[in-house]
């Protein structure tokens, strides 16, 4: 293996020694020492390491995320090389600003600008980062021994490029069913997401054509993207998601949703066949009859399937709110859209005083404004519709919590049964904390005699539905 010159960090010695003084006066717990780094051509070189923890405060938790930052010669010319440095109990949470081998990726370094830059903002703005998404987790004593091969790979610490191959465990395989604009906007997502190591685009489309996504895919092929028809390569996915619809002007509602069943069938068996462990996340609409019928046909416990329910009005609704208050914190779990998609959809929010242990210490506005906040909001989602785009993206959001095991709360159809007092097996929006095996659990809500009057006579009208269909 070839190995660069020894100029280390000679060149700006004093430049750095006085950023080192910086770092170690804000952050004691830092160490510095020489190490070798690996390059992506295999040459190694003798460079300053500083490895350390960062503290941060995530959902009103706090966490000290263990990091090590590499200086290059040029250093503070040059931005150092950053990964974050997991023990045996973590795991890498790959997301916007972190890669599957824990590299760390921000706009404070692409930026990078001497002597405007300096290794202390740089972890500032780390902070920053984490606490808008956690970059690592817990895992189990089963999966920390999986991480093994990843915290081998992060110990050589390359730049993110080495020649050393592995698969990270919390990467894994989707499969998308359906082969229009909808199944496409999914894919494209997910992919641009980057939660999943391979992707398979399942085209159930009649006769031996391909849907025109499928077709297009295989015109400009994207990496990792497979394009099949065969039921079978759905198998070992951890997520399957079902977008297929089959609407038809010269149907009546009753006949639309029949044929939507009657397709069903042709494939939720047989793909709950090959994946008997992947969670089933469903699109295709009415998406609270077709979350009932893709569970009925599978045969899974309803855990497992999950419907894409008010995951978007959700995400908007809290958009929106945190516009409207111009909050700062961490107001991902205050409000949710919950019931039935369309006018039956209403707001609820957090229960402040639950001791649920996954309900987030996240500030809640007192209840007269909470009711201010949500009928503006509410007026300003009647205008928003739901196009391809805009659900592949909410798509991508479960697809991601799911694949990566984040226990995060999304407003999803899920089975609603003891809910609201509601009686008969249906599927409507409820905050549910979902992982890698589906809905693990369900949020506590504040609940007011409105909302379960409109909850209710939704489930109502969905059960009378599904009671005129042969599924």
């Amino acid at each position: 293996m070839q190995r660069r010159p020894d100029s280390g960090w000679e060149g700006f010695r004093d430049l750095t020694v006085e950023e080192l003084k910086d770092i170690f006066r804000i952050y004691p717990n830092f160490l510095f020492s020489m190490n070798t780094y690996t390059f992506k051509d295999g040459s190694q070189k003798e460079l300053l390491s500083l490895s350390g923890t960062i503290p941060m405060k995530f959902q009103g938790c706090l966490y000290n995320i263990p990091v090590l930052l590499w200086l290059l010669d040029s250093h503070p010319f040059a931005p150092p090389l950053c990964f974050l440095k997991p023990t045996e109990s973590m795991a890498v949470r790959v997301g916007k600003h972190i890669d599957a081998q824990g590299r760390i990726y921000l706009p404070y370094l692409q930026n990078w600008s001497h002597p405007k830059s300096t290794v202390v903002g740089l972890i500032r703005e780390m902070i920053i980062k984490f606490e808008e998404e956690l970059p690592l987790y817990s895992v189990t004593a089963a999966e920390a021994a999986r991480q093994k091969e990843l915290l081998s790979y992060i110990a050589q610490v390359t730049d993110g490029v080495s020649r050393v191959e592995i698969t990270p465990s919390n990467r894994g395989k989707v499969t998308v069913i359906g082969a229009g604009d909808l199944a496409l906007s999914c894919l494209l997502a997910i992919s641009a997401k980057g939660s999943a190591a391979k992707l398979v685009l399942l085209d159930v489309s009649d006769g031996g054509a391909k849907g025109s996504g499928a077709m297009d895919l295989d015109i400009f092929p994207i990496p990792n993207v497979e394009v099949s028809k065969d039921l079978s390569s759905a198998a070992g996915s951890n997520v399957v998601v079902v977008t297929v619809n089959a609407w038809s002007n010269e149907q009546s509602y009753l006949g639309v949703l029949q044929s939507n069943v009657d397709l069903l069938r042709g494939v939720i068996p047989a793909v709950a066949y090959h994946c008997p462990n992947s969670v089933l996340l469903v699109a295709s609409q009415p998406v609270e009859i077709m979350t009932f019928a893709v569970w009925k046909l599978s045969g899974f416990n309803h855990r497992q399937v999950v419907g894409i329910g008010c995951n978007l009005d959700s995400a908007r609704f809290r958009h929106i709110i945190r516009g409207m208050t111009a909050a700062q914190e961490n107001s991902e779990h205050e409000g949710w859209i919950i019931g039935e998609q369309g006018d039956g959809k209403v707001a609820v929010w957090s229960d402040a005083d639950s001791s649920d242990p996954h309900q987030p210490s996240s500030k809640l506005y007192p209840r007269v404004f909470q009711e201010q906040l949500t009928n503006r909001a509410m007026e300003v989602l009647k205008g928003k519709g739901q196009r391809s785009w805009s659900v592949g993206l909410s798509v991508a959001d479960l697809t991601d919590t799911i694949v990566q095991n984040k226990q995060k709360v999304h407003s999803v159809s899920s089975l609603a049964k003891g809910i609201f007092s509601i009686e008969n097996e249906v599927f409507l929006s409820i905050p549910c904390l979902l992982g890698a095996s589906g809905v693990i659990g369900v949020a506590p809500m504040m609940q007011d005699d409105q909302a379960s009057e409109t909850v209710q006579k939704s489930a109502t009208s969905v059960h009378n539905l599904q009671q005129q269909l042969k599924i």
